[in-house]
């Protein structure tokens, strides 16, 4: 039996339609449009009595609006929605920027003219108006605050390797909760206790840098076991069982396997630890006070650091009061590019130590 191909019914084809694609606005259009808003913001600002603060809400307002309205009769309800959050987002971010960029351009304009050699070679020693510089308080400040990172290291890594590897029941949960309220503690706690540490010791009239240095390390060690736990928590379990399946010992695979795949985070949380604590103001002026020469010796008499002579600068000035200040300004600034130069380490130091995963 022939079946004729030509006769049978063939299926029919519709013509496609025309495809509808949703319209989107040009890359720069949105920007335009909230500038024009802070635009409109700022003439409202204008007739309504001009201030920065209504200009600046005026503006977000209508610009947020307005990228709103415009992505919405264009993009769809969709695509303005995302817009919109966009635009919330980014202006909250701006506006959490200005105090920073506020704070480090007045701390430049004031610090800068006294940011030179004289600064940085010259103590304050026999100096009652201009001049003079903050050697001391520097060589303080680096002594103080290594004294108290070899105190608060060897200490924060152990509780937190005790924590990770070894702690269970209730003296983990205990340690933990009181590392968690040591680290909410006032700094001028910290300095108090250390105070009263050594005075029952030495008496009423000590001052000695090794006190900043113990006043510092307890701010100092919850931090460094908050961020080293965290750290060898992300060591991968893996690693342990096939170091325990070799018959490794606990202790030396804590040592030769957990330990150096963690050392770029350990690293980091130990710079940006010192980091915490290397602006402390409190803690020093009730324990280490401050002196106008140079001491390098922690266990022997007052030493200088850099936030208590900035403060004696800043309350407590001389004849030449503008000269107390530009002091106290650039101290200030040396303390803000020491915290920027720690979190700079910090950041290499999670680059370049981190383990190697590829071939």
């Amino acid at each position: 039996m022939s079946i004729d191909t030509q006769s049978a019914p063939q299926p029919t084809r519709h013509a496609a339609g025309p495809v509808r694609t949703r319209r989107r606005l040009p890359r720069f259009a949105p920007l335009g449009v909230y500038l024009a808003g802070i635009a409109a913001g700022a003439a409202l600002s204008a007739l309504t009595g001009f201030s920065v603060v209504t200009t600046v809400v005026y503006g977000v307002v209508l610009g947020t609006l307005a990228v709103y309205v415009v992505s919405r009769s264009v993009e769809g309800q969709r695509k303005a929605t995302d817009r919109l959050v966009t635009s919330l987002v980014t202006t909250a971010f701006a506006i959490a920027m200005v105090p920073l960029v506020s704070l480090v351009y007045t701390v430049l304009d004031n610090g800068l003219p006294r940011f030179d050699a004289a600064f940085f070679t010259n103590s304050m020693y026999r100096v009652v108006g201009e001049g003079g510089g903050a050697y001391h308080a520097i060589l303080g400040t680096v002594i103080i605050t290594a004294l108290a990172t070899v105190i608060s290291v060897p200490i924060g890594l152990l509780t937190a390797i005790y924590l990770v590897e070894y702690g269970t029941g209730r003296l983990k949960r205990a340690i933990t909760f009181f590392v968690d309220v040591m680290t909410g503690i006032p700094s001028i706690v910290a300095g108090l206790f250390s105070f009263a540490l050594f005075t029952l010791v030495f008496g009423n009239s000590v001052r000695l840098g090794v006190m900043g240095a113990v006043a510092l390390s307890v701010l100092m060690i919850p931090v460094v076991v908050r961020s080293c736990e965290e750290v060898l928590k992300l060591v991968p379990n893996e690693l342990r069982e096939a170091s325990y399946a070799l018959g490794v010992p606990k202790w030396r695979t804590v040592v030769k396997v957990v330990l150096p795949t963690a050392v770029a985070g350990l690293g980091t949380g130990i710079t940006l630890a010192v980091a915490r604590v290397v602006g402390e103001t409190a803690p020093l002026l009730v324990t280490v006070g401050l002196i106008t020469g140079t001491n390098l010796n922690p266990f022997d008499g007052r030493m200088a650091t850099l936030p208590v002579f900035a403060y004696f600068q800043l309350t407590q000035p001389g004849t030449a009061t503008q000269a107390f200040l530009d002091r106290a300004w650039t101290a200030a600034l040396v303390l803000i590019i020491l915290v920027m130069v720690l979190n700079v380490v910090a950041r290499l130091i999670s680059r370049f130590f981190a383990p190697k995963t590829g071939r």
